[in-house]
């Protein structure tokens, strides 16, 4: 029997969002899937692959554009395989304290390529964040780095154990 190939993509603007895909990718490694963490942008066909994996970062209740177009492109060929959807981007411990649904536009990529399940994780936003808005949220003292690694492990752990099974 092979390895089941996996991909991990994600859109980004500022690289919370690929840190959560790259820890996926770390843990579906380490449980025996042969797992690529790519950017949304720079998937044009999954068909490779037995499993996606497929992330945005949210910005103002809006999943990534990026991770968007990328379900959207690959539609077809993500119906016919097992697929997660995550979310990042709560400036707070939310995300840990209760599940946080799928914005709409998340909601909407589900039903479009049948995706199994949806996670949110906290976001990340500090000083080294670039932008504008990104300092003056800083600034006020409402950014931090609420991604739970731990977290985001488990899920990671769950979609091997639904592989594998």
């Amino acid at each position: 029997m092979s390895t089941k190939r996996v991909l991990v993509a994600y859109g980004t603007k500022h690289g919370a969002t690929a840190g959560i895909a790259e820890q996926i990718g770390r843990t579906l490694r380490e449980d025996g899937l042969d797992a690529i963490v790519l950017p949304a942008d720079d998937v044009r066909d999954v068909r490779a692959y037995d499993a996606v994996v497929l992330g945005g970062a949210l910005y103002a209740g809006h999943w990534s554009s990026k991770a968007k177009h990328c379900a959207e492109r690959n539609a077809d060929s993500l119906r016919h395989r097992p697929v997660w959807l995550f979310s990042s981007g709560p400036l707070d411990r939310s995300a840990e304290e209760h599940d946080v649904p799928p914005v709409a536009a998340v909601a909407r990529q589900m039903q479009l390529i049948g995706a199994r399940e949806h996670m949110t994780f906290g976001g990340s936003l500090t000083a080294r964040t670039p932008g504008f808005l990104a300092k003056a949220i800083t600034r006020q003292g409402k950014g931090g780095d609420f991604r739970n690694p731990e977290r985001i492990r488990s899920w990671a752990h769950h979609i091997s154990a639904e592989l594998a099974a």
